[in-house]
């Protein structure tokens, strides 16, 4: 199956030419495909957030190919790899990165390890440009999956440990999936566990993350709350978050992913 999109999600950052690389790579492959560059700001080397990052935009992008490399293991025996779902093939590496993208798609239905069609010779510090941009070209163009290397149990691909959520009345205790470019600060809790923890709209809060405190007030958007106080509220992907009405919550708490997060309810 061909495709006409190829995304593309990178913690390569802006000031270096490594995307436009990559996308040239493909230009030369698949002329025809279109990027569509999700974001290159993931925080370097930081895997679980581009991997919620990616699941939580591919189901809203036209079915496609879906490159993704934050890849702090490039060069080593990691595996390259690609995966077949339901609604699009993802393309990077095996350290976690792909495996939620691939559920919010359907569910994987095939891997295999990338071992053709790669750029010769292969730099040991740049598969993004050697190994996974040709990759996503060809089965952009249609090449079969098979083509592209070995089968790959989809069961034996990395997965990253799941974020532990506990909820009990009066207490939510989470972790940080990270923080979006205005500061809000993305819990790995979702909106049962606020209910739970009994943090109904109106409800005044206590957040702590990474050592640091700040009272806050359950709302449904930002501006439930003055400017400058601090709202705890679902985000656009169902997650509880943390934000502050016209600055950045992630200035106040300077919470990175895995960071513990501890919600308590006032009564």
């Amino acid at each position: 199956m061909a495709y006409d999109w190829i995304s593309f999600t990178t913690d390569y950052g802006l000031a270096d030419g490594f995307p436009a690389i990559c996308e040239g790579v493909i230009a030369r492959i698949a002329p025809n495909a279109r990027v569509l560059h999700v974001t290159h700001q993931v925080p370097a080397q930081d895997v679980r957030r581009g991997a919620e990052v990616l699941a939580q935009a591919v189901p809203y992008l036209p079915p496609g190919v879906h490159l993704a490399v934050v890849d702090p293991g490039v060069g080593t025996a990691r595996r390259a790899v690609a995966v077949a779902t339901l609604g699009g093939v993802l393309v990077g590496p095996d350290n976690g990165l792909l495996v939620p993208a691939a559920e919010a798609l359907g569910g994987m239905v095939a891997a295999v390890e990338l071992t053709e069609h790669r750029l010769e010779p292969v730099s040991p510090t740049f598969h993004g440009r050697d190994v996974f941009a040709p990759a996503a070209a060809h089965l952009a163009l249609g090449r079969p999956l098979g083509e592209l290397g070995p089968e790959v149990d989809p069961g034996a691909l990395v997965r990253l440990p799941a974020p532990v959520t506990s909820a009990v009345p009066g207490r939510l205790t989470t972790e940080v999936l990270g923080a979006d470019g205005f500061g809000n600060v993305q819990l790995a809790a979702v909106g049962p566990d606020l209910a739970t923890a009994g943090a109904a709209p109106g409800s005044g809060v206590h957040v702590e993350i990474g050592g640091r405190s700040v009272e806050a007030v359950v709302g449904r958007t930002f501006g439930d709350v003055a400017a400058g106080a601090a709202v705890v509220l679902l985000d656009s992907a169902g997650r509880v978050a943390v934000a502050v009405n016209g600055g950045s919550a992630q200035a106040v708490f300077g919470g990175r992913a895995g960071d513990r997060a501890v919600v308590l309810v006032e009564r």
